[in-house]
């Protein structure tokens, strides 16, 4: 036992999200660091690696694994989203199952959650679209018995309500220990990686509903002033895949604006992420089918 007026040891370990598709999982990431670290969209199913990004604070570093939303896999790129959830939950200090509380919760959702024996915080999200705050409870009510969570945690991500009590109750699970990664590390991923998933970003916010998850971003080229001094800019070339000739066009546009703007749009998020100036060159190519096999997904980017 510390003796009364002992500083409380540091702590440090591993928190994994999960939650449904679009339940908020990023944007709470988002919240939880004070930056925008991660892909958001208003569309399902934006992300597609477990990431991992670093809450460093005087008291603790929790590293958060955000994972795919949990669905029932269609396609080769499915089951590898569902495998990157199993892989995140296999040695972590505490789950975070975030819900939005404006849709019910799926009972594979909540086995999932239950399986990883974990101690599991619920982060109840999108708590700013309740008119009504008994609705809180009553929402509770239709899964409590059937989810044991160690505590109920309300937040509003969009309205950052919150979000400092999720953190420091999750990092009441984490063992006392010294920090995995230096103070300044925000995410564990290659700026290669980061790149791509910027552009691909873009394509959600851009591109009409069925065309994103059709879409996967590769990236060719990356050379960087820090790997190659004598370069003044960054060197970005990538490729934005898609299924079929029509969806190629509607990522094009008419006179080529649609790729210009996400072009445009990425670039500027690169240059601010990054700190260089960037040349990106991005081509749009067709792979007809390239998300039902393993082939498809390895080439696209994603088998590891």
């Amino acid at each position: 036992m510390k003796a009364t007026g002992e500083t409380p040891a540091y702590r440090a370990g591993y928190v994994t999200l999960i939650g449904p598709p679009n339940a908020g999982k990023s944007s709470v990431i988002n919240a939880l660091l004070g930056e925008k670290a991660v892909a958001v969209s208003g569309k399902p199913q934006t992300t597609r690696n477990a990431v991992r990004c670093v809450l460093t604070t005087g008291a603790y570093q929790m590293v958060v694994v955000d994972t795919p939303g949990v669905h029932k896999p269609r396609y080769a790129l499915g089951k590898y989203m569902a495998r990157e959830i199993e892989k995140a939950l296999g040695t972590v200090d505490a789950v975070c199952l975030v819900a939005d509380i404006t849709k019910p919760l799926d009972d594979s959702v909540r086995e999932i959650a239950a399986r990883s024996g974990a101690p599991l915080v619920l982060a109840v999200n999108k708590i700013d679209k309740l008119r009504d705050k008994e609705d809180f409870w009553k929402y509770l009510e239709t899964f409590q018995e059937r989810l044991k969570q160690s505590s109920v945690v309300p937040v509003s991500a969009l309205e950052g309500t919150n979000i400092r009590e999720l953190a420091d109750e999750l990092a009441k699970y984490l063992p006392e220990g010294g920090a995995i990664y230096d103070g300044d590390v925000l995410m564990d991923a290659t700026e290669r990686f980061l790149a791509a998933e910027i552009i691909r970003e873009r394509v959600f916010e851009a591109a009409e509903q069925e065309v994103p998850h059709s879409t996967a971003v590769n990236v060719e080229e990356f050379k960087s002033p820090d790997e190659y001094p004598g370069m003044e800019r960054a060197s970005i070339r990538a490729d934005i895949i898609v299924e079929r000739p029509g969806q190629k066009g509607i990522l094009i546009g008419q006179g080529g604006r649609m790729l210009k703007k996400i072009k445009a749009e990425s670039k500027r998020e690169m240059e601010r992420r990054f700190g260089w100036p960037v040349t990106l060159e991005l081509w749009v190519k067709v792979r007809p089918g390239w998300r039902k096999s393993n082939e498809g997904i390895r080439t696209a980017g994603y088998a590891r």
